[in-house]
């Protein structure tokens, strides 16, 4: 039997708390540095002792560590992109976006080496914690890198103004720390620190808000929505509309338990009639001895002769038979029946997949 979709699919829980935590982090990050540049002058906040600025600085700092690792485990559990757990501590060891994730772990790695002297500064020495404690100025420019670089809310708005606060939070910090530094270091540092906002808005414009930025990152080509497909083939078009086609299917499969239900990724790649990928996600409660009752889905489509992605979701779903209706920006659509058949103990699924164009 049929069953049809309640809605559509968007992203999982954990990708939502990856997001919310990581924006958070770097907020308590940017706070905790500027604290500890205005500590370093011994100013106090309202007439604070300085110990109480030194509680708080503390405590941002741990709170900012915390929020790390719920960011990094959710990064892990949410499972479309592929990150181990190794590669959230590991600098540099994963295969999705390693020199941008790889900045992420080096930037968490240093804020632990800091909370770690913390604990046995008695024992370590003053000189000693206080040259690994530096270290955690060097951790906000590597996680604002590793922001931009691999954030999914690079080019939204409001994180590029929530960077741009953050950075002009920590710059004027270190300018009025510099006022109190000796003469002859006080040039130097002002016109390091004005050319750093510089180079940082170059980077971002020629790099994550540049097109194919996804690709030249580093993002595996299973996981390119709009990866390159070869020239035009078989499916062709015609006026800008894309015609009728048929394709065999091979691919992956992968299964994730969310608070919701459960979910299940379909990453295929067509061949035979026609080059592309599919990349169907449904959601839903299992069914005792096998299936899925679904609530929600999304599917992505790419193909030979199609320009960009074609987007929907699935309309009917009878066991391994699903048909979906995906449109491209300019409203052209195709009706999708897909037949597939999943292996559990291979984590793999093949079958088939016939699109047919339909009215916008």
């Amino acid at each position: 039997m049929n069953v049809p979709i309640a809605g559509t699919l968007g992203p999982s829980a954990y990708w939502y708390l990856t997001r919310g935590t990581g924006a958070v982090a770097l907020v308590l990050l940017t706070a905790s540095v500027v604290i500890g540049i205005a500590g370093s002058r011994r100013v106090t906040a309202a007439g604070w002792p300085r110990f109480a600025v030194d509680v708080v600085h503390r405590d941002i700092s741990l709170l900012a560590i915390a929020l790390l690792v719920v960011h990094i485990v959710t990064s892990v559990l949410d499972g479309f992109a592929p990150i181990s757990p190794a590669a959230g501590v590991i600098p540099f060891i994963s295969n999705y976006r390693p020199l941008w994730l790889g900045l992420g772990a080096l930037s968490f790695d240093l804020l632990l080496a800091v909370a770690v002297t913390s604990l046995v500064r008695r024992r370590l020495g003053y000189a000693w914690w206080r040259g690994v404690h530096w270290l955690a100025y060097l951790s906000w420019p590597i996680a604002v890198l590793h922001g931009l670089g691999t954030g999914t809310d690079t080019k939204v708005g409001w994180m590029l103004a929530l960077t741009a606060a953050c950075a002009a939070a920590v710059l004027v910090a270190i300018c009025w720390r510099a006022g109190g530094a000796r003469p002859e270091l006080r040039g130097p540092v002002v016109a390091a620190t004005l050319a750093a906002p510089i180079a940082l808005f170059a980077f971002t414009v020629l790099g994550p808000l540049h097109k194919g930025w996804a690709q030249r990152s580093g993002t595996p080509a299973n996981l390119l929505a709009s990866a390159h497909v070869a020239s035009a083939g078989p499916v062709g078009r015609t006026a800008g509309r894309p015609r009728r086609f048929s394709a065999l299917l091979d691919g992956s499969v992968k299964q994730a338990q969310q608070p919701f239900g459960l979910i299940v990724d379909l990453n295929m790649r067509l061949h035979g009639g026609a080059r592309g990928q599919l990349r169907i996600r449904l959601a839903g409660a299992p069914i005792a001895g096998g299936g899925l009752t679904l609530t929600g889905s999304q599917v992505d489509l790419i193909a030979d002769g199609i320009p960009t992605v074609m987007e929907g979701k699935v309309s009917s779903l009878a066991g391994g038979d699903l048909v979906a209706r995906v449109r491209g920006p300019s409203g052209r659509g195709l009706k999708l029946d897909v037949r597939v058949r999943i292996d559990t103990r291979a984590n793999s699924v093949a079958g088939d997949l016939t699109a047919t164009p339909v009215p916008r």
